[in-house]
C-alpha cells in the first residue's frame, strides 16, 4: 500500500498536538503527527508513505524532501501549495491503483480518481487508522506505568510472607499459574527482606513468655 497524505489537512482532522521542547509549537505538532504515523504503519508501508506540508510553514533552511523514520516528508516550495505537489505525485505514480490519497480536498479527490487511485477524507481515514496498534515505539516492551510494576512486587512479597507465617496464598491472577509445578520459595535476599531470619519466631516466643 502506498500513501500520499495531505499533512496539514490531516493534522486539522486530529487532536494531535506537540509536546514541550525545542522548536515552534507547529514544528513540534508536525513531528508528533509523523511519529503517530510511524508508530502504527508497518515497515513496508512507512517506506511508501509521503506526507506533504505547505512550504510557507517549513523551518528556514530545511531541505524540500526529508525522511523521518522511513516516512518521506515533502515541503512545497515557496509560492506553491501542498496540493500542487500532491497532484504531481499522483500524476507521476507508477502504480496508482495501489495508491491511497488522504485529504479532504475535493481537488485532490478528483486527481486521484483520474488515475484510479483511492481518495479518502482525512477525518474518516484518521478514525480508522487511530485504531491501529502501536508497532514500532521503542518503549513498547517497557512498562509505561510504574504502578503496574509496584503491584507485581507487592504481590510477590505478600505471597512470601503468607508462606512464612502459614497463611493461604491468594488465587493466581492467571488460571494457568495453578497448573504450573510448584517452585521453591524465593530467598529473602531476592525479595530484599527487611527482617532478619527468625524474626517471627522471636515474636511468638515473646508472647508465650
Amino acid at each position: 500500500m502506498a500513501l500520499i497524505i495531505d499533512g496539514y489537512n490531516l493534522l486539522n482532522a486530529t487532536d494531535i498536538t506537540g509536546q514541550c521542547g525545542a522548536g515552534s509549537s507547529l514544528a513540534r505538532t508536525r513531528l508528533a503527527l509523523l511519529d503517530f504515523l510511524a508508530d502504527r504503519l508497518a515497515t513496508t508501508d512507512r517506506r511508501t508513505t509521503v506526507v506533504v506540508f505547505d512550504g510557507r510553514h517549513a523551518p528556514p533552511g530545511l531541505e524540500p524532501v526529508v525522511v523521518h523514520r522511513e516516512i518521506t516528508v515533502r515541503f512545497a516550495r515557496p509560492h506553491r501549495e501542498a496540493d500542487d505537489v500532491i497532484e504531481e505525485l499522483i500524476r507521476d505514480n507508477t502504480s496508482p491503483k495501489r495508491l491511497t490519497v488522504v485529504s479532504s480536498d475535493h481537488r485532490l479527490h478528483r486527481a486521484a480518481r483520474r488515475r484510479r487511485a483511492v481518495p479518502i477524507d482525512s477525518e474518516l481515514w484518521f478514525q480508522q487508522f487511530a485504531r491501529q496498534p502501536v508497532l514500532h515505539r521503542e518503549s513498547a516492551s517497557v512498562p509505561t506505568d510504574s504502578a503496574d510494576m509496584d503491584v507485581e512486587i507487592d504481590r510477590k512479597e505478600l505471597e512470601h510472607w503468607l508462606r512464612e507465617f502459614g497463611g493461604e496464598s491468594p488465587a493466581p491472577e492467571n488460571p494457568q499459574e495453578s497448573l504450573d509445578p510448584p517452585q521453591a520459595p524465593p530467598t529473602t535476599s531476592d525479595l530484599r527482606n527487611p527482617f532478619p531470619p527468625g524474626y517471627g519466631e522471636d515474636l511468638l516466643r515473646g508472647e508465650d513468655s
